[in-house]
C-alpha cells in the first residue's frame, strides 16, 4: 500500500489518543528543544508532527515560528481542530520528507519522534538526511527519536529499524555532531512499553 495511503488510513481508523506513539506531553522532546537554548523565535520543524501534542506545548512556551510536517492531512486536521484558532499560528505541511523540497537553510531546529525508524530503505533514510542537511541551519540543532535496539520491530503493522544512539548517529555522518542522547521507556496507551532513545545532534 502506498505510504500515505496507509498512514490516512490509520488517522481515519483510530483516535488520535489511540495510537501506540500517543503522549499527552512529549517530555523529552521539549526538554531537548530546550536545552538547545534557542529563542522562541527561531524556526522549528516537526517532521511527523501530525496529531502530537508537541505543537500545543511550543504553544504555550511562546514559540512563534512553528512547521508541523505529516504524510497524512487527517492527522494534520487533528491538530488543527485541537489548537482551534491557534492554529493560524502554524505553517502546515502535508508532505512525505523523503519528496518535500523544504527552504534552504531555514530552520533552527529539526525534531522528529517516529518517523525514521519507519524508513527501512537505505535510499528513503538518505533522502531524509539529504532534506536535513539542505534545510538546517549551520549550528542548527537535531532531535530525532526511534525505536532502541530492545524497542519494536514492528509499529502499527509495518516493519521498523531499530537504533543504538551511535548507529543512529551513523546514519547522520560526519556533518553532525552527536551532543547527547537519551533512553525513554514509553507506555502506550494500551499498557505495552515501548523502548526508545534520542539523540540531540548539531549540523556542522
Amino acid at each position: 500500500m502506498e505510504t500515505k495511503i496507509y498512514w490516512e488510513a490509520v488517522y481515519e481508523a483510530k483516535d488520535s489518543t489511540e495510537v501506540s506513539w500517543f503522549q499527552e506531553h512529549p517530555e523529552i522532546s521539549l526538554q531537548f528543544i530546550e536545552r538547545t537554548g534557542v529563542d522562541n523565535s527561531v524556526q522549528v520543524i516537526d517532521v511527523g508532527g501530525g496529531a502530537s501534542t508537541l505543537v500545543d506545548d511550543l504553544l504555550d512556551r511562546g514559540y512563534r515560528n512553528i512547521t508541523v510536517l505529516d504524510i497524512s492531512s487527517a492527522a494534520l486536521q487533528v491538530a488543527q481542530e485541537r489548537l482551534g484558532s491557534r492554529a493560524n499560528a502554524v505553517t502546515w505541511l502535508e508532505a512525505d520528507i523523503t519528496q518535500v523540497e523544504l527552504p534552504y537553510k531555514f530552520y533552527d531546529v529539526w525534531h522528529d519522534r517516529a518517523v525514521f525508524h519507519f524508513l527501512t530503505r537505505a535510499a528513503d533514510r538518505q533522502k531524509y538526511v539529504e532534506a536535513v542537511m539542505h534545510s538546517v541551519k549551520e549550528g542548527g540543532h537535531v532531535i530525532v527519536a526511534t525505536f532502541g535496539v530492545d524497542g519494536p520491530s514492528r509499529c502499527s503493522g509495518l516493519e521498523v529499524v531499530r537504533y543504538s544512539p551511535d548507529s543512529l548517529h551513523d546514519e547522520f555522518g560526519n556533518n553532525f555532531d552527536l551532543v547527547d542522547s537519551t533512553s525513554e521507556s514509553h507506555k502506550t496507551p494500551f499498557g505495552t512499553e515501548q523502548k526508545f532513545i534520542y539523540c540531540y545532534c548539531r549540523k556542522g
